[in-house]
């Protein structure tokens, strides 16, 4: 049937890419080191809800997973809506080697269920003197960017220059700086 989506112009989106977001262990402990930044306790994945019967299964299924994954990793998750109308899947864990275990179990849950093409984002937050940073991963891309949110919507585009600059090595990066997308109102 492929010959007939490209003749109607449907494209099939590409498989989310899970792995490399064990690259945000190694990567953490320059964040902690070398920079001072600390684990700000959350994480989160972002995808977007199906109102099929399926996915309201498979939404009790993940939840059940979480209650036991969290039980053995002592962390809390938590499944709630946006503003937009996404879903987010919130980790609270100190612990980011566990943060990255419990969102890569929901990816590939979802994505061996078939929802692969639901997941947006995931999001892991950091701290520095109380300012919140955020490492976004991309799931069509394979790549992580920096998010440093300011007051009233704004961002703090030359941190976030510099942490590119310094974590080019230890993270798969996202290149085109157009798909840095801001997400206002985290849940994390």
């Amino acid at each position: 049937m492929k010959w007939l989506d490209s003749l109607l112009g449907r494209a099939t989106p590409p498989p989310p890419k899970l792995e490399r977001l064990f690259a945000l262990s190694t990567a953490y402990v320059t964040l902690a080191a070398k920079l001072g930044y600390s684990s700000g306790g959350k994480a989160g994945i972002v995808f977007r809800s199906a109102d099929a019967a399926g996915f309201q299964g498979l939404q009790q299924e993940l939840e059940d997973l979480l209650q036991l994954s969290a039980a053995e990793m002592e962390s809390r998750c938590l499944l709630q809506k946006d503003d937009y109308g996404f879903l987010w899947m919130v980790v609270e864990d100190e612990q980011v080697e566990d943060q990255i275990a419990t969102v890569h179990l929901v990816s590939s849950t979802l994505t061996d269920q078939g929802y692969g093409s639901s997941l947006l984002a995931a999001v892991f937050r950091f701290e520095q003197a109380n300012q919140p940073i955020y490492w976004v991963y991309n799931y069509k891309r394979g790549s992580f960017y920096p998010f440093v949110p300011l007051p009233n919507q704004q961002r703090d585009n030359a941190k976030e220059f510099r942490l590119k600059a310094l974590m080019e090595k230890e993270l798969p990066l996202e290149t085109q700086l157009e798909l840095w997308y801001p997400l206002w109102g985290l849940p994390v």
